[in-house]
Parts: C-alpha cells; structure tokens; sequence
C-alpha cells in the first residue's frame, strides 16, 4: 500500500500552491507517526527551524536549518523507538497554524510517556518554517518490562 505523500495533499481542491491546508497537516503527522524523515523533510523548508519540546532553555533544543533539523526529528525516533501522535486537530490562519496531538512513546530507558501537546507553525511559500513544539509537563507511566 502507498502511503500518500505531502506533494498529494499540498494542493487539494481549490486550493493555491503555497495555501496550507489541513489536509496537508494531516499528511505531515501521518508521516511523523510512519518515522518518515524524507517525508518530514519534503515539508519544511530549507531554512527551516524545529523548536523541540525538549531540551535546555526556554526554547528548548532548537534545530535550525534541513540538516539540523533532520537530525532533531532522527534524535526523536531514536530516544522513543514507538513514538505515536494521536488525534490531531488543526487549525490554519493565514501564515501560521496549530496542530494539537496527544504524544505516547517509550523512552530509550524504558519509561512510558503520555502527554497532551501542540505545534505552533509558521507557513511559508507551502511548507512549514518554524515548528514549535510544546507538550504538558513529562507523565510517565509505568516502566516497561523489558
């Protein structure tokens, strides 16, 4: 079974080239919870930016530019080997975007974590500029059995 592709859902119906529709924010969680990277990547653009909800600082690790950014999304599928993002509803006004999510995924250590969280986008020319991530404080659950 193909997966669809972003480029399939950038421009549904009436849509303009560089309009950001829910539709295509739709195609990008459906990639985050392939573990997509090429997928990921082909939405952003090149100078694009990844505040991660995690991290040292206010912002968190910040990631700026396609390779710093690829290998931010890579660190993610690294440390939650089943990472999933659950129900996302979005919403689009002119440049910018939400998309809110319900994030589960076992750390690297074992630990089971369950958090409600959004991403706030920038939109640029189609694709996504900036995507800050912010998430509720860290649940854990219960420690995997390994």
């Amino acid at each position: 079974m193909l997966a669809r592709t972003l480029e399939d859902v950038q421009m549904p119906g009436e849509a303009k080239a560089n309009e950001i529709t829910p539709a295509f924010l739709d195609a990008f969680a459906d990639a985050w919870n392939r573990h997509d990277v090429d997928a990921i990547m082909s939405a952003m653009t090149d100078d694009c930016v990844f505040e991660a909800s995690a991290g040292v600082g206010v912002r968190g690790t910040v990631y700026d530019g396609q390779r710093q950014v690829q290998k931010g999304v890579e660190a993610v599928f690294e440390q939650f080997s089943d990472a999933r993002w659950s129900g996302p509803k979005h919403f689009i006004a002119g440049d910018r975007g939400v998309s809110e999510w319900v994030f589960s995924g076992t750390r690297d250590d074992g630990v089971r974590v369950e958090v409600q969280g959004c991403d706030v986008f920038t939109f640029r020319d189609g694709k996504i500029a900036v995507k800050n991530s912010y998430r509720s404080s860290e649940a854990t659950t219960e420690r995997e059995k390994r």
